[in-house]
């Protein structure tokens, strides 16, 4: 059976998450799903997903050390698929740069900057319900269409330095990225397990994503 690990790095509740992937491998036959924040489990995992929320910095200085070597091994050498959620997606990028620059894992071409709006009346964090605005087929976006909702929590993005890498993006006072993806690893700046519907349908795709 196979087996997913969402990470307890130590930077979210994962309890909403945890059910959610529960539900929708249960719906899919899609394994059995574990939280752990053990570089062994990490090691042993078919599947890994970061979720989390936080500031990049504080973020990726978790995960430094015995976590992020077994994550580096299990992503880059054993190619298995790779789902990171809010600061989960921004720590793929090169580098963020919330209160300091600091490398990320370097998976996405692109950086994390602060939310400007072009319009004033636009707030910041972007916070609620926005429409998905899709750039590209992909395996995890089956059963998703442009106009479709998600629901976001931030206030920095992922600027990326690479379009292709970039699957689809919402409109907030300007484009803010929303889902990425490039060879096995795939990123959602949006929170899929309170996305309803659209949500619950891109966790079961990436329960069943072989890339």
């Amino acid at each position: 059976m196979a087996r997913t690990v969402l990470i307890d790095a130590g930077f979210g509740n994962l309890h909403s998450a945890e059910k959610a992937f529960q539900r929708m491998a249960r719906e899919t036959d899609g394994g059995e799903i574990v939280v752990s924040g053990t570089a062994e489990d990490i090691a042993a995992a078919d599947r890994l997903v970061l979720p989390g929320d936080g500031a990049f910095p504080a973020c990726m200085r978790a995960l430094r050390g015995p976590l992020e070597e077994a994550l580096r091994e299990a992503v880059e050498q054993r190619a298995i698929p790779f789902l990171g959620i809010c600061i989960g997606m921004q720590l793929m990028a090169r580098e963020g740069h919330e209160y300091e620059t600091v490398p990320g894992l370097g998976w996405i071409d692109g950086h994390v900057v602060k939310i400007e709006p072009s319009e004033p009346a636009l707030t910041v964090p972007h916070m609620g319900w926005n429409d998905l605005v899709i750039e590209r087929p992909h395996p995890l976006l089956d059963g998703i269409a442009t106009g479709d909702h998600a629901y976001f929590v931030h206030s920095y993005h992922m600027a990326m330095d690479r379009d292709g890498e970039r699957l689809a993006h919402v409109d907030h006072g300007g484009d803010i990225t929303a889902i990425v993806a490039k060879d096995n690893a795939a990123g959602m700046q949006f929170h899929p397990e309170k996305s309803q519907e659209a949500g619950l349908r891109l966790i079961a795709n990436f329960l069943g994503w072989a890339p």
